[in-house]
């Protein structure tokens, strides 16, 4: 969680500073005011493209606030814009490091703590489904996929959210839709597979 706190300076008196950095770095109050604005209008965003990523909401919530947390210490220079592309760059990239050191760590998997609406029910097993497949992806695939169809960001759009050319998102595009349709697949039972 980010916290302001206030700190005595010795030449400048009180200064408010973000307490989650360590450094104690001086923060103004318009900022405060524009982040905070930025979070309740796009944190849900946010959390979509993580949970996308991660196929977990808790992993999810915890890229989410590590990306603000980011976001916060620079501030200044990217609240004059719209700050969600950049946010959700390093959510990006913030997911696939998350993702290289996870491959080392036991991973542990609990059960949902709702249960579901009983209409819902098929439209949240296809919803796992496509999770369960998308994260069978390398990070860099699946971040594309979810930039390009999660997002419904464009070729160009997706290319400069990644730092990486046109021509990387539309081969990692193609590759991802067959791997993706190949798992998908995969996933079905006996009997469906048969009535394709």
């Amino acid at each position: 969680m980010v916290t302001i706190r206030e700190r005595r300076h010795p030449s400048t008196g009180t200064q408010r500073v973000l307490g989650g950095d360590g450094g104690g770095r001086p923060v103004r109050a318009e900022h405060e005011t524009a982040f905070e604005a930025f979070v309740a209008a796009r944190s849900d965003d946010l959390l979509r493209v993580g949970h996308l990523l991660t196929n977990d909401r808790g992993h999810a919530e915890d890229l989410v606030q590590t990306a603000l947390l980011k976001a916060y210490r620079h501030w200044g220079r990217i609240s004059g814009e719209d700050a969600y592309p950049y946010v959700r760059r390093v959510l990006v990239t913030s997911a696939a490091s998350w993702r290289r050191r996870r491959t080392t760590q036991e991973i542990v998997s609990l059960p949902a703590l709702d249960a579901p609406e009983p209409d819902q029910t098929d439209v949240l097993a296809e919803r796992d489904r496509m999770a369960t497949a998308l994260s069978t992806l390398p990070p860099r695939m699946r971040a594309v996929l979810v930039l390009r169809y999660g997002e419904d960001l464009g070729e160009a759009a997706t290319a400069a959210a990644l730092g990486c050319s046109v021509n990387t998102v539309k081969s990692q595009t193609t590759r991802g839709l067959a791997r993706l349709r190949t798992a998908l697949v995969e996933q079905l039972p006996a009997p469906a597979l048969e009535e394709r």
